[in-house]
Parts: structure tokens; sequence; C-alpha cells
């Protein structure tokens, strides 16, 4: 199965199990896919995480049913996923501008978030530079944090800012942006800014060291201002080059993003010659 029907047949799967309790290794499993670049992919792909898709798609139904039905709030809240009248309140509200009361006693206009159907569109060719390579394992010493998959699109550049401001910029530079994910079946993973670990090094409180493991990696090259460069590679990664690869698939739940020095480039990183690169752990089909 290609990456792309892989993320159709997930949405198809969403969709019939809509009012039950979804769990990204449900999901992910249902189409083989590791839950780690499942959700990875789905937010490159579509432009929103999975959790996203998966609340719009359920306060679009609940609005269709106060409407078609006479059930009551509180079970169109629980059969849409909330534990109470005031927190689907306050959801329902931020979604459609009005409250629930509002739209049954007063027939006010509702929004709709449409399901989603992924489709093979024929363009132009493209071209993607990348190399295959194995690389030995290799210990990073790095800032760590655990982040869940639906806040990290956020949270991640403000976890960035606040190493950078607290004074840690001078103890881990910041080569790496790494994301582990080792069991690939929970809805959070670990983020490291991370440097190459020297063991002549004492490693600070509140610093860790990682071992990242010997793999094949295949590896992006992204030339251009931050983040717009890197972020324009890793689409493309996931909506051109893995659903048209033939050789290899994602061997493992990691992922590295490798960043220059952006001392010697005259505008830092958003030279337009800065350099980073994007590293997909990969093996052959």
């Amino acid at each position: 199965m290609g990456w792309i029907e892989s993320v159709g047949d997930a949405i198809h799967y969403i969709e019939d199990h809509i009012t039950e309790e979804l769990s990204m290794d449900e999901i992910a499993g249902k189409v083989f896919l590791s839950p780690f670049y499942f959700q990875k992919g789905f937010s490159m792909l579509c432009g929103f995480t999975v959790g996203e898709y998966v609340r719009l798609r359920r306060l679009t139904l609940a609005g269709s049913e106060l409407v078609l039905t006479d059930n009551k709030v509180i079970d169109i809240a629980v059969k849409y996923g909330y534990d109470s009248p005031d927190s689907f309140t306050k959801a329902f509200t931020r979604f459609h501008g009005v409250t629930p009361s509002a739209i049954r006693k007063e027939g006010a206009m509702m929004k709709s978030f449409a399901p989603l159907k992924i489709e093979f569109l024929l363009k132009g060719g493209f071209i993607m530079d990348y190399k295959v390579i194995e690389k030995d394992a290799f210990t990073v010493f790095a800032a760590s944090k655990k982040f869940k998959y639906n806040s990290s699109k956020t949270e991640i550049p403000a976890f960035w800012a606040e190493h950078q401001q607290s004074g840690n910029g001078r103890v881990v530079c910041g080569m790496y942006g790494i994301c582990i994910d080792e069991s690939m079946g929970t809805d959070e993973f670990e983020y490291l800014i991370a440097d190459n670990y020297n063991p002549a090094t004492e490693v600070p409180e509140g610093f860790v060291t990682r071992v990242i493991p010997k793999q094949n990696w295949a590896i992006f090259p992204c030339k251009g201002a931050m983040p717009d460069a890197i972020q324009s590679v890793n689409h493309q990664i996931f909506s051109e080059w893995l659903p048209n690869c033939k050789e290899y698939e994602i061997a493992a739940g990691i992922n590295v993003e490798m960043y220059s020095d952006p001392t010697p480039y005259p505008k830092g990183l958003q030279d337009e010659n800065y350099y980073t690169e994007i590293w997909i752990p990969v093996k052959k089909k």
C-alpha cells in the first residue's frame, strides 16, 4: 500500500469510528504505519493534525445532530467525546461561533468541516536532492522535553525560544532538533535540542545524553531562510518523495533536523543560502 493511500484509508477509518475513542496507535496500526510518521505525514499532507481533524469533524456532526434530533445536549456532548456540557459548549462555541442552545432554539448559522478526501493529482515532474547513507550510532548531549503530537507545532518553537532566553543556548547550541518516539505507539514523543556529545565533558544538571542508533538515513538538503526552507522540504518529503519512492520505507520513530552554524551567513538564519538537513531513517522495502 502506498503512503497516500494509507493516509486516505486512515481517514476512512476515522470517519467510520468518529464517535468512538480513537488512539493514534490504533489508527496508524490499521493502515500499517508507525504512529510517529503517520502523524507527521498527515500534518504535512493535510495542513492540520490528526487530533484537530477529529475534533473539527466531531463538532460538525454534533451541530447537525442538534438541528436534526431532539437528543439532549449532554447526550450529544458525551457521544462526541466531551465529559461535560460546559466543555462541549466552550468547544462548540469556539468552532461554530454560537452556543448549542442558539443553534437549537434560534436556528443560528453553523459552520461545517467536510471530511477529507485524498486524491492523486497529476502534476509536473519534481526534483528532490537526497542521498541515503549508513551512519554509525552516535551520542548527543541535549535539552529534552516531552510533547503531545497535537500541540507540538506551537510548543516546540516556544521550547527553542525558552532554551535561548534562559541562557541554555550557551551549553547546548542546538546543532540538531531530534524527535524520538521509540515505541511508536503513544500520543507523545521526546524532543531534543542537541549537540554532538563529548565524553570528556560533564553533563550539567537538567541536560541528558541520548544514543541515536545506527541507521540508514535518507538525507535531504534544505537551502534558504528558516523556517520556510525546511518546512517546504518537509512537505515535499511527505507529499512527493515518500509516496513515489519504490525503494525505501520509513524504518524507525526518529526524525533529525541538522542546523548549520548561522554565524558565517550575512543574514544568519534568514539568509537565502542558509543550510540545513532533514534526516529520515529508512530501510529497503
